[in-house]
């Protein structure tokens, strides 16, 4: 079976308003100059480090397993939660909207951490 061009043509506009539209919610997508670099965080020795961090609105920020076992990182209002993150794997959230995010280790709740967005 084939397809008309106009056919081809509404399939690669409903795709490409899907994209939009995901990035648009900033779920996992890097979307602007200043999420292009990251602002890194560290998990070594059961602690975050920086513990706080202020960035602006927009900014992705990523998350680095150094410790030997695994950690999570999971907002205290559930807004972005990571799956369990070996040695070397890496979560990167780009935070769009002002506020302070507190964070911790789900898995080593003692393990906590702030972000404030401005």
């Amino acid at each position: 079976m084939t397809m008309k061009a106009g056919s081809l043509l509404a399939l690669a506009l409903t795709i490409g308003i899907g994209f939009v539209g995901y990035k648009a919610r900033g779920i996992s997508a890097i979307s602007n100059d200043k999420s292009a670099t990251p602002v890194e965080v560290k998990i070594d020795n059961f602690s975050f480090s920086p513990a706080t961090i202020t960035v602006p609105a927009g900014t992705a920020v990523r998350w680095t397993n150094r410790d030997d076992i695994p950690h999570t990182v999971v907002s205290d209002d559930k807004q972005f939660k990571s799956g369990p993150l070996d040695t070397d794997d890496q979560f990167t959230y780009i935070f769009s909207k002002p506020g302070s995010y507190m964070y911790f280790c789900s898995i080593h709740p003692k393990m906590t951490a702030k972000i404030i967005v401005q």
